[in-house]
This record gives C-alpha cells, sequence and structure tokens, in this order.
C-alpha cells in the first residue's frame, strides 16, 4: 500500500517541503530509500526499523520503498526519521493515511522510539505555513520554537507512541503555545557590560554612539589597554531593543545552525560574535557540503567584533567586502547558491604596529617600514567601507581614579532609539531603515544641504582625495549626527564631525607619526 506525509529539509537559512513517499509491497524483503540522500538519512531506515519494533511495530517481511522527493535535492540531517516512521506505518495500516493530510512532520528516532530535537524547527514551520500547512507534529524540546509562527498549529511528541496516538485522534494534541511579545520584552537587557563602568574616553565614547544610531561600522585604533575591547562589549547595550520580526530572523539562523540555547524559544538580544583571528574564511563566511551560516550570518541584526583586525589573514578580510555593501552572503556549491543574511554592523580594534605603540617613540621600536607593513595588511577597499573610524588615547592615571560615575547605557540608549525613529520615519517607502543602509541617491536626497554644506563638502572632496564610496559614506555619517542631535538638514558642524571620523590614509599616519 501507498502512503505519503509532508516533512522538511534545510537550504541556508529555509527551509522546503520533502515529500516522504512509502510503499510496502510483495517482494524480497528490504527497506529501500532513495531520493538522493546523504548517509545519515540512508540511515534512517535502520532507526526506523528499530525504533518502531520497540514501539510494538515490528515491519512486515515484505519490500518496503521510501522516497523523499524531490529527488533533485541532496537531502541530509535525521530530521526526516518521524515522517518516514509515520509514512511506513500508513502504509502498513496501522495508522489512518487520511489523517496525514494537511501535516507536516519531523524529528529525529532513537533506537528505543524517543523523539529527539532537530535544529531549524522555526524555518520548518515557516515552510509549512508558505505551503498552507496548517499543523506541523515535532519534537517536544522544539515546539516552543516552532509556536513562534501564530498561524501554524505545532504539537510536540517525545515519542513514537505519542505520534501514532495523535495521528490516530488528531482532536488529542495539545497546541504548544509561546507569548512572543512577552519573550522581547522580559529579557532584553545588558546589564553585566554598561558603558557606566568605562573610565574616559568620552571622544570614542561618542563615536561609539553614532555608529549605533546609524548602524555605521566603527574601527578604533590605540594602543593596548586603552579599552578598545571594553567599549566594543558595550555597543550591543545602546543598539535599539529589536523588533519581533528581526528576533524571529536571528533565531532561525541560530536554530538553523543548532546554536539555540536549550528551552530558549526566541533569542532577544542582539547577537554579538567576536572570532578569534585565527579564524578561517569559511568559519567567517559559512560554508561546508551543505552550507551553515557562518560568523558572518551569526551576528546578523547585531555586531560582529574582530579584535586585533590586522592580525587576520588578509584573504579572510576581503571576504567581508562583498556582504557589508550588499548584506548578504552568496556561498555557491555543485548542490545549489545558498543566500546567507548579513545586516551586521561591523565594530573592530587594532594597534596601529605590532607593538602596539606607535607613534609613542619613548615605547615604539618598531621600524617605519615594519608599521607601513602592518598597516598595510589592511586594503584600502575594505577600510573605504567603514564609516567610523577614530584613535583611543592610553588612560591617564587622573582619569582611572575619577570617581563620578560615566553615563550609563541606557540614558546612550534612549538618545539612540530616537535617533533610529526619525530614521525610519523619514526612510518610509525605503528598503533602509538606518542611515548605514542607504542608497547613494537616497543620501543626497536626505541630507538636504545648503549652500554652505555644498561647498564644505566640495573642498573636502578635492583636498582629501575622497571617493565616490567615501563622499557618500561622509554623507551617511552626517545624517546620523544631525539626527542625534535632533536637527532636521545636516549642519557644517555635522559635516566637520563627519570628516574627523574618516579612516586615515596610510601615508597621513605615517606623517602624523
Amino acid at each position: 500500500m501507498f502512503s505519503k506525509v509532508l516533512s522538511a529539509g534545510i537550504g541556508g537559512v529555509d527551509a522546503y517541503p520533502v515529500r516522504v513517499e512509502a510503499d510496502v509491497s510483495d517482494g524480497l524483503p528490504q527497506f529501500l530509500m532513495v531520493g538522493y540522500l546523504a548517509s545519515e538519512v540512508k540511515e534512517a531506515g535502520d532507526r526506523v526499523r528499530t525504533a518502531l519494533r520497540n514501539a510494538g511495530y515490528p515491519l512486515p517481511a515484505k519490500r518496503i520503498t521510501v522516497n523523499l522527493a524531490p529527488a533533485g535535492v541532496r537531502k541530509a540531517g535525521s530530521r526526516f526519521d518521524l515522517a518516514v516512521a509515520a509514512a511506513v506505518l500508513a502504509s502498513m495500516q496501522k495508522l489512518p493515511s487520511e489523517n496525514l493530510k494537511g501535516l507536516m512532520i519531523a524529528g529525529e528516532l532513537s533506537l528505543s522510539g524517543q523523539v529527539l530535537g532537530i535544529p531549524g524547527v522555526l524555518a520548518l514551520v515557516e515552510a509549512a505555513r508558505a505551503a498552507g500547512v496548517r499543523r506541523c507534529i515535532v519534537p517536544a524540546g522544539n515546539a516552543s520554537e516552532g509556536a513562534l509562527i501564530r498561524e501554524v498549529e505545532v504539537i510536540g511528541v517525545s515519542d513514537l507512541q505519542e505520534l501514532i496516538e495523535l495521528v490516530r485522534h488528531p482532536e488529542s494534541g495539545k497546541r504548544a503555545r509561546v507569548d512572543a511579545d512577552r519573550l522581547l520584552k522580559g529579557n532584553t537587557s545588558y546589564q553585566e557590560e554598561d558603558f557606566s563602568q568605562v573610565s574616559g574616553q568620552q571622544a570614542v565614547r561618542r563615536a561609539a554612539e553614532i555608529a549605533a544610531a546609524g548602524m555605521h561600522n566603527f574601527l578604533m585604533i590605540g594602543p593596548p589597554g586603552a579599552g578598545k575591547t571594553m567599549i566594543a562589549r558595550r555597543i550591543p547595550g545602546i543598539l535599539p531593543a529589536l523588533s519581533l520580526e528581526e528576533a524571529l530572523q536571528i533565531t532561525k539562523i541560530y536554530s538553523v545552525a543548532g546554536l539555540l540555547p536549550e528551552r530558549e524559544a526566541l533569542l532577544t538580544k542582539r547577537p554579538f560574535r567576536a572570532p578569534h583571528h585565527t579564524a578561517t574564511a569559511e568559519a567567517l563566511a559559512g560554508g561546508g557540503r551543505l552550507p551553515l551560516p557562518g560568523e558572518i550570518s551569526l551576528s546578523s541584526g547585531g555586531i560582529l567584533f574582530l579584535d586585533e583586525l590586522p592580525e587576520f589573514r588578509r584573504a579572510v578580510l576581503e571576504i567581508l567586502r562583498q556582504p557589508l555593501e550588499e548584506h548578504q552572503i552568496c556561498i555557491s556549491r555543485t548542490a545549489g547558491t545558498y543566500v546567507f543574511p548579513a545586516d551586521f554592523m561591523l565594530v573592530a580594534a587594532m594597534n596601529p604596529c605590532a607593538c602596539g605603540f606607535y607613534p609613542d617613540r619613548k615605547r615604539c621600536r618598531c621600524a617605519q617600514r615594519d608599521v607601513f607593513r602592518y598597516l598595510g595588511r589592511l586594503s584600502q577597499p575594505l577600510l573605504d567601507r567603514i564609516d567610523i573610524c577614530i584613535e583611543v588615547p592610553a588612560l591617564s592615571y587622573g582619569e582611572l581614579q575619577k570617581t563620578e560615575q560615566s553615563e550609563s547605557s541606557d540614558e546612550i540608549r534612549r538618545r539612540v532609539e530616537k535617533a533610529r525613529q526619525l530614521q525610519k520615519e523619514r526612510s518610509k517607502g525605503r528598503a533602509a531603515c538606518c542611515n548605514a543602509r542607504l542608497k547613494a541617491e537616497d543620501a543626497e536626497k536626505l541630507c538636504m544641504l545648503g549652500t554652505r554644506e555644498k561647498e564644505l563638502i566640495r573642498q573636502a572632496f578635492d583636498r582629501l582625495s575622497l571617493s565616490a564610496r567615501s563622499y557618500h559614506r561622509l554623507l551617511r555619517t552626517a545624517r546620523t549626527i544631525a539626527d542625534l542631535g535632533q536637527e532636521e538638514r545636516v549642519k557644517e558642524e555635522h559635516i566637520l564631525e563627519a570628516l574627523g571620523y574618516r579612516p586615515p590614509d596610510r601615508n597621513e599616519w605615517m606623517r602624523e607619526g
């Protein structure tokens, strides 16, 4: 007898429907699985056979064929076990086939018949909604994650017997429920890392606030111990709170990657990823035979922090150029092309030379050529994609001993949120919702420059030999500075401050020394 049930596979960060078809017929006894399967999917036959026997449903001595369609797409993972078991049971007439219609089933089976958790359940339920399916059966440990999609009824099962009872008696299932709005409001603070703990560095704090207000890429240059990493780790606390749409997208990425914390249905904080400088290109961009998200995608919606920037291999850093422009990353494999989100804010820190103390010649012993070579590890096209660059000076003893508390992250975040609200209202009808994402033509329109401001920018363009990208980056940064001051128009002082954050040319840096 023939039967079928719907399941889903993962491609990139999205799921796609997979039809699990089973046929039990006379012939040489065997359990055959077809449909362009990875080895772990082929092994599902052994897991399903043993789990069914231990649950009291031994397979008959017949030819059992299971097909996973479409056959042209490679299927990987153990997520199809539960759907295969349901289809086989229906073919054995142990389950009513008509009750499998309108269902999507996914989960891994243990040999004892227990249903184990799988990655990517949120993406799976989204695929079910897109396919018009209104009921999903998933592992009990993943049910709350899937329940974030309110239009689909998600039911969790912990063992094979529960699945059988649920298919036989559909009304017996208990729908998983999650209050996403409550979760989003209940766990968003970064109290352990606050800007009030940062001594001095007022100019750097101001630059970090501007970067957060416009989602601008941010580079800090300074000697060891000046507080670069400390400041970087506090920037997530001044970013606006996540919207539900953003939280769902971040949760989906982490779920597909298998990094969603246990018993956490929804990620409510912006990600902060800080890969070590020994990270490979694949670790940063994502990859594998069937690609999984890399650090670039895992930081989407939040911050990718690269400490000791010049210590990363140049080939690894150059990978950032496309995602910094397009806010997505494409990975091509023989099995297909996968698109991963990459809407992150780059925050980077570096020393001015290998020893870290240039241009202080009392402490720095690097030769000029060594300093130039060290700075040369960063290409100009990459620096052109950094909106705000600031020098972080070493702290004095007096600054460390000051007793008054610095401004807190909550106070800074309120100003950032007001600036973001202005950007959101101004960008209605446009894809961008923050200044750093504005297209070149939109940046020109929204800055509303007067005659004096235009002349100032013209002089800066000629004297500093700005590129077209640098020019538009300057406009976007000036627009954000004006937004923080609740100014409708960009003024001269905003442009001058933005010019002060221009990444230094290597030759200029050497002359300063």
